[in-house]
């Protein structure tokens, strides 16, 4: 959500305008309401650093702000249960709501924020990648072998590596035209921070799926920001990780379409030959 990714830049925006963001944060619904004068009076600046504000969280001015905060609280869902923690003696039906109505809440955000340009630019980098590779670590490192199941099928050489010791050396060996997709839900492992730099060392671009604000983020090439808040709810990674996967998905199909036909010809004799042993490949590789 918008006010999720708001909370996550704060560290990285000025004085001023950091003014402005904790005024949206306390009454976002009064910032939807008001016009830019009034929003300045509150957060007692002037309006050329709230289109500054909104400039530095990603946005061209106040009305593409507006309506963005606007779209996000409106999908918002008002069902406390979808949005309640887990609890001891829930039973099934309720863990049904609980965990499906966050994961929805977290996809509904997902497709309201993220960022077209940065999936268009990540897609120009694979596509011209001699070789991928995914680094991620614990819950990022299942996302990271998930997306080298997805990738390999792209003819382009893919690997994942989830140990921090082995990504290090692997990053150490890339040249230029080799793409690491580095995958945090945090974007502060100090371990894969280590690897983004040592791959940009060597000459290869980065591809970041992480929080905007993060470390990480900085080090990337092309950032793909996945802004989810964390708190103390044990049960908020499994949320991330369905963010991140989606995000895997979205690239995983991308690169096949922006390969063209010759490679989704090349991918149905894969399939093809793979009928005997019944392994389907997905729908949309066919003609």
């Amino acid at each position: 959500m918008l006010l999720d990714s708001i909370r996550t830049q704060l560290d990285s925006l000025s004085k001023s305008e950091r003014q402005v963001a904790q005024a949206v944060l306390r009454n976002p619904q009064l910032a939807i309401a008001e016009n830019i004068t009034a929003l300045a009076r509150h957060a007692k600046v002037s309006e050329p650093t709230v289109v500054r504000f909104c400039r530095a969280v990603g946005y061209h001015g106040w009305r593409e702000f507006k309506l963005k905060l606007a779209q996000g609280l409106a999908l918002a869902t008002d069902d406390a249960a979808a949005a309640a923690t887990p609890a001891q003696d829930d039973l099934a039906v309720d863990l049904i709501g609980k965990i499906c109505g966050r994961s929805i809440n977290t996809l509904l955000d997902l497709r309201n924020n993220l960022q077209p340009a940065a999936i268009q630019q990540a897609l120009g980098l694979l596509a011209a990648a001699r070789k991928i590779e995914f680094y991620g670590q614990g819950t990022s490192g299942i996302v990271a072998a998930d997306a080298q199941h997805k990738f390999f099928r792209s003819g382009v050489p893919t690997v994942a590596y989830s140990d921090p010791d082995v990504h290090s050396i692997a990053a150490a060996l890339l040249s230029e035209g080799d793409v690491v997709v580095a995958i945090s839900q945090r974007g502060s492992s100090r371990a894969l921070l280590r690897s983004v730099q040592l791959a940009r060392k060597s000459g290869a671009d980065v591809v970041v799926l992480a929080p905007s604000g993060t470390p990480l983020a900085e080090l990337a090439t092309v950032l793909i920001a996945i802004d989810i808040r964390f708190d103390a709810d044990p049960f908020t990674p499994i949320s991330a990780r369905l963010a991140h996967l989606v995000v895997i998905d979205i690239l995983a199909v991308g690169l096949a379409l922006q390969l063209g036909p010759a490679f989704r010809e090349k991918m149905q004799h894969a399939q093809e030959a793979l009928e005997q042993v019944d392994v389907q490949f997905d729908s949309f590789l066919r003609r």
